[in-house]
């Protein structure tokens, strides 16, 4: 699994917590990879398309499906079970566009939010799926 990102985070706050979750999820094998954010969303895509060839890429929008911490706990086992990687996308800070496509879309909230913290949402929903997925005591729900 990718987690891909449009830039690093210039707020200290948001970078600390992606960088921890990004380590708690290292044995998780869940990967991030920050892309420049001089690129444009198509460009964006574009590289990450390229990157994934045919692996499945999903974009986090405010008009995607939004599911709950349960249910994204059984998408994120059903990646795991997939012979390829998924490419969750998150962002740039002005969002899509017309560069959106037909690329399947999931919401973290219809609330619209700095890109930053989707991600740190994004990746703590990924590490309370992968406690689930391996049994640990993290999510409590």
């Amino acid at each position: 699994m990718v987690v891909h990102l449009h830039g690093s985070s210039r707020n200290t706050a948001f970078k600390s917590a992606i960088t921890d979750y990004a380590n708690r999820l290292n044995s998780s094998s869940v990967t991030l990879v920050e892309h420049s954010d001089k690129t444009s969303a198509e460009e964006y895509l574009k590289q990450i398309s390229r990157h994934a060839g045919e692996e499945q890429i999903t974009l986090l929008m405010e008009a995607g499906e939004e599911t709950d911490s349960i249910a994204f706990g059984e998408l994120y086992a059903a990646w795991r079970l997939s012979r390829s990687d998924t490419h969750l996308v998150v962002g740039p800070s002005d969002g899509f566009g017309e560069a959106s496509g037909d690329y399947p879309r999931l919401s973290l909230s219809k609330m619209t939010m700095q890109h930053e913290l989707a991600a740190v949402v994004l990746l703590e929903q990924l590490y309370r799926a992968a406690a689930m997925h391996e049994g640990k005591p993290y999510h409590r729900g």
